[in-house]
């Protein structure tokens, strides 16, 4: 039973107890006073479409709250995408919230940061700033053998599958996506409804289980691909030969999850863990890859295609490359996934210590890209823990043209890292099919939070970006950015990454 189920069967026992009472003696009638408040504020949480704990958990989920105003919360889970291995600041965190609802985006009393602390990062501003133009950031992506290039925006939403996420988060992300121009990668869980309704733009991801282009036996099935594919509002589609969660493992959507509406889009049996093999079997080998590639490219149309890996062997990518150059098809951008990437479920030690992180992946890849002349026709975009515009400025520098994020995202349409991702139990509606618990999400009002939070992100990119004296983000490079590496020294993005992997 339901949090919600259970405070109105306890309100609606103690109005009846206190009545009862009442006829023995009026004095029982004073009860009310207690009660009556807490009947009212329960029925004000459930009514309330701000807050998906309260709608979830009404009274209680104010004990939430009140423990958070007089005490941060426990930060031990939320480590920041840096080489510092600390706790982010709660106020870096709070930057997500604030923009989402549209709060004060200021600090009091200066750098929340020990600057003198080993790991600390900033960038070299300009005695000359520049104003930047937020729509002329936008980045073009489709080669030569595109037909229908897309024009992204510099931040996006990051894979995340229906399945993994409930329906209502998705319309949420959809419905921001619609609103600011943005695009909305669907994960490899194939393309659902909420996918479609508000006609927001989409990447569709294509994995290793192909759900939503597949046989029933997991074969890859070019019909039902042609026929999603070629949906208007599918602008680009991603094939996923690894992610930073679970790199060389495959998705995981535990069996309490897959619901029967989610089996029939990712054509798989009902209630029963589903596991993407770690290979796909369309192809084998880098000039495989690249004949799938092409096509996927064919048969959409020609839309952009592009691929997702999370840098494991440099040899492999090194082989790709080579393979472009020797059959002429190029992929139209790669995405590029951190070691440290990931969301949802996903086995310890794959979660923890398989795969580069995204600065070493993003600096190889960019690297090997420029040694075989490739760079300039293909588009790199970057994933992984990046939240901030100046995370954003950091991956730029390091050889990024655009941006995905994911946990930016999922905090901005009310996530509270509450942990119950992979147990189908989370408190705010947001990686639950629990549908007692997927009430609690909003997806109108937490849409218009997810747009904020993309827009005004962008709008302190291009403030960040001026303030260095620059006017796009193609100017950015690693002599740029800083990094404290002891208490007394001071390395340049530049000497960091200049022995970087490849």
């Amino acid at each position: 039973m339901s949090a919600r189920k259970i405070y109105i069967f306890v309100s609606l026992f103690v109005i009846a107890v206190i009545t009862a009472l009442s006829y023995f003696s009026k004095y029982y009638l004073l009860l009310f006073i207690f009660f009556v408040p807490l009947i009212l504020m329960g029925m004000y949480d459930m009514l309330q479409k701000k807050k998906a704990v309260l709608r979830n958990f009404p009274v209680i989920g104010n004990l939430r709250y009140f423990m958070e105003s007089i005490r941060p919360e426990i930060q031990q889970y939320f480590v920041e995408s840096n080489h510092s291995g600390r706790p982010i600041n709660r106020e870096l965190r709070s930057i997500v919230y604030q923009r989402a609802k549209g709060a004060l985006q200021t600090l009091p009393f200066g750098t929340q940061y020990d600057v003198y602390k080993e790991g600390y990062e900033w960038a070299i501003h300009s005695l000359n700033p520049k104003e930047v133009d937020c729509h002329r950031l936008r980045v073009v992506i489709g080669g030569k053998d595109c037909s229908q290039p897309y024009t992204a925006q510099i931040l996006n939403i990051s894979a995340m599958s229906y399945g993994s996420l409930s329906k209502n988060a998705i319309l949420a992300f959809n419905k921001g996506a619609k609103m600011g121009g943005f695009y909305h990668n669907t994960g490899e869980g194939g393309i659902s409804p909420y996918h479609l309704k508000n006609g927001g733009d989409l990447v569709w991801q294509v994995g290793t289980g192909y759900f939503g282009c597949r046989y029933k036996d997991g074969s890859f099935d070019e019909k039902t691909y042609t026929h999603n594919a070629q949906r208007p509002e599918v602008k680009m589609i991603e094939l996923k030969l690894s992610q930073g969660a679970k790199p060389g493992h495959g998705g995981i959507l535990p069996g309490v999850k897959v619901t029967e509406e989610i089996a029939r889009i990712r054509l798989v049996e009902p209630h029963k863990d589903v596991v993407s093999p770690p290979k796909h079997s369309a192809f084998d080998g880098p000039k495989g890859l690249l004949e799938f590639i092409q096509k996927l490219r064919y048969l959409s149309g020609g839309k952009p295609v592009g691929m997702k890996i999370c840098v494991g062997s440099t040899s492999e990518f090194s082989d790709i490359c080579r393979a472009i150059v020797e059959t002429n098809i190029y992929p139209d951008f790669i995405t590029v996934d951190g070691g440290e990437g990931g969301t949802g479920a996903a086995p310890l030690e794959f979660a923890n210590h398989l795969g580069l992180p995204l600065y070493e992946g993003l600096c190889f890849v960019h690297n090997e890209l420029v040694r075989n002349h490739l760079r300039d026709k293909i588009k790199l975009i970057a994933s992984g823990k990046i939240l901030t515009a100046f995370q954003m400025i950091k991956v730029m520098a390091l050889g990024a043209d655009i941006v995905n994020s994911a946990r930016g995202m999922m905090l901005a349409v009310g996530c509270i890292h509450a942990l119950r991702c992979n147990s189908n139990r989370c408190p705010t509606g947001v990686t639950t099919n629990n549908p007692n618990l997927i009430i609690g999400l909003d997806p109108e009002d937490k849409g218009h939070r997810v747009y904020r939070f993309q827009k005004d992100t962008v709008k302190a990119f291009a403030e960040l970006l001026g303030a260095i004296g620059l006017e796009h983000p193609s100017q950015l490079n690693r002599e740029h950015l800083f990094r404290r590496v002891s208490s007394t020294e001071v390395k340049s993005f530049a000497e960091i990454y200049k022995t970087a992997i490849g």
